[in-house]
């Protein structure tokens, strides 16, 4: 498929869960001229999606600070002098109370992050009473607590949980250079664990932490080849935070962005492909390259986790002056 006078051929996209993909194929995608590939991705997106709805989720950290993990871009990290502070688990009562604001303000989906390697038994019990008062909101419901055994994600999928969130962040190869306390093996065996379970999946990565263009591709090979699609690919541009081994990482090309974000589009077509952290280093017409590319979820609300995000009030005037509608909830 190409785009009418065009010179060059676009490669076809393989749109099967099935069918695996190399990274040549995948390359050769990502790197056709820029109009080729965003008329292709385009055209994905329409097969699977309305090209003017878009999915509104919004994200509350739940236990912030003191993480044991090393990850070289979150302030979180214990490893990182960030200035911020551990707090405990937040209150069951506290958090229900956030997600019927955000349900009122537009949000399907709720998700709760918390700043730990793995869940501890004892955390368990809020947990679940969290899952169950969003759930009894009638919104979707998203965890993402670090790394997770069978039978915790077993517990879960019980309470009824919908997605849980566990990046890979980049390419297995260039993985130990952003984090050294958790394998690349470990992120897929958790992915694994929440198949199994019966949990729908959302997994994605950070872009503009010094990786290659390839390793971008690779990342998106390694999910795309899963058994099954993620159902939620959240792309992350990265927020360079003061005192993070990553704080003057050089920030990727807009366009460069943007071609992962369409690559995600082609690569896994009947996902929700989500423009997550760094909105507020993008402009207007970045992010509508975005949505054109075949983004269709974003993050509402002023901050992500501990990072700031565009306020609701930019994103309503943005999908006004683009006619671009939130999705309704039995749409997803």
């Amino acid at each position: 498929m190409h785009a009418p006078n065009s010179t060059k051929t676009t490669p076809q996209a393989q749109s099967a869960d099935g069918e695996m993909w190399t990274v040549e194929k995948a390359r050769a995608l990502h790197d056709a001229p820029f109009n080729n590939l965003l008329f292709l991705a385009q055209t994905v997106h329409r097969q699977n999606f309305d090209a003017n709805k878009v999915q509104l989720s919004r994200l509350l950290s739940i236990k912030t600070g003191g993480c044991p993990e090393d990850c070289g871009y979150c302030s979180q990290s214990a490893h990182h002098e960030t200035g911020l502070k551990a707090s405990k688990l937040m209150e069951v009562e506290r958090v229900i109370a956030e997600a019927t604001k955000a349900r009122d303000a537009g949000a399907t989906r709720y998700c709760m992050g918390a700043a730990w390697r793995n869940p501890k038994p004892r955390e368990m019990d809020a947990v679940v009473a969290m899952i169950e008062g969003v759930k009894a909101l009638g919104m979707e419901t998203c965890m993402t607590l670090g790394m997770l055994d069978l039978e915790q994600a077993a517990r879960l999928k019980q309470t009824g949980l919908d997605y849980y969130n566990h990046n890979i962040d980049t390419s297995e190869r260039y993985y130990s250079e952003i984090i050294n306390t958790r394998s690349f093996a470990d992120r897929l065996e958790t992915l694994e664990h929440v198949r199994q379970s019966g949990i729908k999946v959302c997994c994605g990565g950070i872009v503009g932490m010094g990786e290659e263009p390839v390793d971008r591709i690779n990342m998106l090979v390694t999910l795309a080849n899963l058994p099954e699609h993620p159902e939620s690919v959240p792309i992350n541009m990265l927020i360079p935070i003061p005192g993070t081994p990553l704080a003057d990482a050089r920030p990727i090309e807009p366009i460069e962005f943007v071609r992962v974000i369409a690559l995600a589009r082609i690569m896994m077509p009947k996902s929700y492909v989500r423009l997550s952290a760094g909105r507020t280093a993008m402009t207007d017409e970045m992010q509508a390259l975005c949505f054109f590319a075949g983004a269709n979820s974003i993050f509402v609300g002023d901050t992500l986790l501990t990072a700031d995000n565009p306020g609701e009030d930019k994103d309503t005037l943005l999908f006004r002056r683009l006619g671009i509608e939130p999705m309704e909830l039995d749409a997803q």
